[in-house]
């Protein structure tokens, strides 16, 4: 590890009368004091810890470094997915350094492009970000959503887009939510939350309310939103979240309801063509929306492809765990047929209707993208679109047009976004767009997939990317990055930190899709969740010493970093193998395993992990629960030198979704049980945190908090494993 000034951790009082009783074993919580954000001990004990972070990254010296060539990486143009609405196309674009991708508008793909809305002006520091939008069929206006300071909670405003001008329509405590305009551009559905308690008083994202109670309501434009129309609620079963979709020919409105984040939901739809007055008569009876339910029961996920008037086709899991496209008429809710059946040997991740009568299917196969047009009444296979080893990133098209995109990236490959002509006899992938970073050179680079064999024999992808013949003799710095949960599949993109890592810093980059995700449908997923959540962690250790073995790194030099649910997944794995780590860096993770339900949209997360108020769940939680579990090494070990290596926990203040409190209460219980509560304490490696302001969970980061967070966290890795810069 590289030298670091003497390290004097600020304290942080011990109330050791908090104790808990799970099913008649006894916990303590010492610092629970921390949950309260708003305290003057909590910001104390933040303030403290922040001036100790800066403090370690001033020694860091390839920080700086970092930083000035992570910003000169970055700063290339970036073209996202354009897709067509109204006669019109949009796209966002970033020309490289602004802090938040502009929303573009054009007559056709020949014409000047215009900008529609820029978020940077929004703001003077970039933190106000579009974190959601929908564009009325008719092309007329835009519904957007902003969020601020990276919190989960989104405003709506409108804007009519023949003159660019905004119109008075504000929609507040709005959250996980879409917008979904119905077809006469009256109006919008959209989800939201009653007001936290604080109401106007609080910063909203600081606040750690339990979110309960989500209501569908539907915005007529040109009303205060007090006369919006509640569409659903259901107040006895206060989890449940809503979300609404109205088909493409305007004719029904579909309520997909879920009670977490597991991939099942209830469906029900509305004939809004049947209602007698429309919308207008509910809102002056106060009624909700006749919904009818098609499905009223969580038994497996369906989402809504496209629909021939009463004709439905759904993307389910229902006795499919690869995902299959199944058929239902309305008028026979009884008769459920398939129309592309599950594949065993690939994941069938999404479906978009095209072309009239065709379909646009994605597979994932071994964490690889396969994309075919197949016919949308018989499902046969008309066309593989042949696409290279890495990540869809965007897929646009509609029934009534031929003209597909697809946007495309890789660790290697900055950004394509290719164009598709669907009424070709035999349609070409052919490139619209691509994007190109000077000074980037992919033939400078090596990626490969390997496959590792984890503690029971399962096979698990990892991918590695490195510089062109590496020499496999132990000696090379590796970053290993982890995910692993709630059916999410990581793939191939592309990073400009990453680059300088390898490049610049001789790193060799690996990511490795552990069980929790989706790599291989339900049963990858669920053989990584709940009672087996313990296959995470042995997975990703398994990729560890793999890299060890083969003489990629040895453990001195192997950095592990993961976010959200990779942030527990890193904070385990310290707690479980410590020996095996050269440096952690631990974003935003669930540390508290027996009492994270109780804060925000925490209570959606119980579906991959469960619950304490449950005596087996609490078990199999209480085992695992970073909190709970850190230990001294060197009680353990033969080697009274053995430590956990140096770690930097990260959070940030308006982060509602994963809340801070988890990461202070990691931080305070770690410094103790390994540096301050001992006089000659082994733990010489540092235990900081890095806790940002005016940032949350990371959706609508600005550019540069991104690049000065790359610049932090790669900074200290270097300085712990004792890696230096080559040019």
């Amino acid at each position: 590890m590289g030298s670091l000034s003497d390290l004097h951790y600020p304290p942080a009082r011990r109330d050791n009368s908090v104790v808990d009783d799970y099913h008649g074993v006894l916990v303590s919580d010492p610092y629970r004091w921390l949950e309260n954000p708003y305290s003057k001990e909590t910001k104390a004990f933040v303030k403290a810890q922040v001036a100790l972070t800066d403090s370690i990254l001033a020694e860091c010296g390839e920080r700086e470094r970092l930083r000035e060539q992570i910003t000169k990486l970055f700063d290339y143009p970036r073209y996202e997915t354009p897709f067509k609405l109204g006669g019109k196309y949009f796209y966002f674009h970033n020309s490289g350094l602004q802090a938040q991708s502009v929303l573009y508008v054009q007559s056709d793909l020949d014409s000047e492009a215009e900008v529609l809305l820029d978020p940077n002006a929004l703001s003077e520091d970039g933190t106000v970000a579009l974190t959601t939008f929908s564009i009325s069929g008719d092309g007329k206006y835009l519904a957007y959503g902003l969020s601020w300071s990276g919190s989960d909670w989104v405003t709506i405003k409108v804007m009519r887009i023949a003159n660019k001008m905004t119109v008075p329509d504000t929609i507040s405590w709005v959250k996980f939510s879409s917008i979904s305009w119905t077809r006469d551009g009256k109006g919008f559905f959209y989800g939201r939350y009653p007001a936290p308690k604080e109401g106007g008083d609080v910063d909203p994202g600081t606040e750690t309310d339990i979110n309960l109670n989500h209501h569908l309501c539907y915005h007529f434009l040109g009303t205060d939103q007090s006369e919006d129309v509640l569409c659903w609620k259901d107040p006895e079963n206060p989890f449940y979240m809503f979300d609404a979709f109205v088909t493409e020919d305007g004719k029904y409105i579909t309520l997909a309801i879920s009670k977490d984040y597991d991939t099942v939901n209830k469906l029900y739809y509305c004939d809004l063509s049947a209602l007698s007055g429309g919308l207008d008569v509910l809102k002056a009876r106060k009624d909700m929306l006749p919904f009818v339910k098609l499905v009223d029961n969580f038994e497996a996920g369906y989402n809504v492809v496209a629909n021939n008037d009463t004709e439905f086709t759904f993307l389910t899991n229902k006795e499919s765990p690869r995902y299959k496209l199944v058929r239902v008429d309305l008028n026979k809710p009884e008769i459920w047929s398939d129309v592309l059946p599950e594949d065993q040997s690939v994941v069938l991740k999404s479906a978009y209707a095209v072309n009239g009568n065709q379909l646009l299917v994605c597979y994932l196969s071994d964490v690889k993208y396969i994309l075919q047009i197949r016919d949308l009444k018989t499902g046969q296979l008309l066309h593989n679109l042949p696409i290279d080893i890495g990540t869809v990133t965007g897929i646009s098209g509609k029934r009534k047009d031929a003209e597909i995109f697809i946007g495309f990236t890789s660790f290697l490959t900055p950004g394509i976004i290719y164009r598709c002509n669907l009424s070709a006899e035999a349609p070409k992938m052919e490139v619209f767009r691509e994007d190109s970073v000077p000074g980037f050179n992919r033939d400078d680079f090596h990626a490969k997939q390997v496959f590792v064999s984890s503690k029971d024999g399962t096979k698990i992808p990892m991918f590695i990317v490195s510089r062109k013949d590496i020499i496999l003799d132990g000696s090379h710095p590796t970053l290993l990055n982890g995910y692993g949960g709630f059916n999410l599949s990581p793939t191939p993109n592309f990073l400009v930190w990453r680059i300088v890592l390898v490049r610049n810093l001789g790193f060799i980059f690996c990511m490795v899709n552990i069980r929790g995700g989706g790599e291989y449908g339900e049963e990858w997923h669920k053989s990584g969740s709940l009672s087996k959540k313990q296959n995470c962690f042995d997975d990703f250790i398994a990729a560890s010493e793999f890299l060890i073995s083969t003489g990629y790194t040895h453990s001195g030099r192997l950095s592990i970093e993961g976010g959200s649910n990779g942030g527990l997944l890193i904070a385990a794995c310290i707690n479980q193998r410590p020996d095996l780590f050269g440096c952690a860096l631990v974003h935003a993770g669930f540390m508290d395993m027996l009492r994270f339900h109780k804060f925000t949209i925490g209570h959606a997360a119980t579906s991959d992990y469960g619950c304490s108020d449950t005596k087996d769940e609490f078990h199999w939680l209480f085992k695992y629960s970073p909190l709970h579990n850190v230990i001294r090494p060197w009680e353990k070990s033969s080697d009274s030198s053995s430590q956990y290596p140096p770690t930097m926990l990260l959070t940030a203040d308006h982060d509602d979704h994963v809340v801070p409190l988890h990461t202070l209460k990691l931080l305070a219980t770690m410094q103790y049980i390994l540096c301050t509560s001992l006089e000659n304490t082994p733990q010489k490696n540092p235990i900081i945190a890095r806790i940002d302001r005016k940032d949350g969970h990371g959706v609508g980061r600005p550019t540069q908090k991104m690049i000065d967070e790359a610049a932090d966290r790669y900074g200290f890795a270097a300085k712990m494993m004792g890696v230096s810069w080559n040019d």
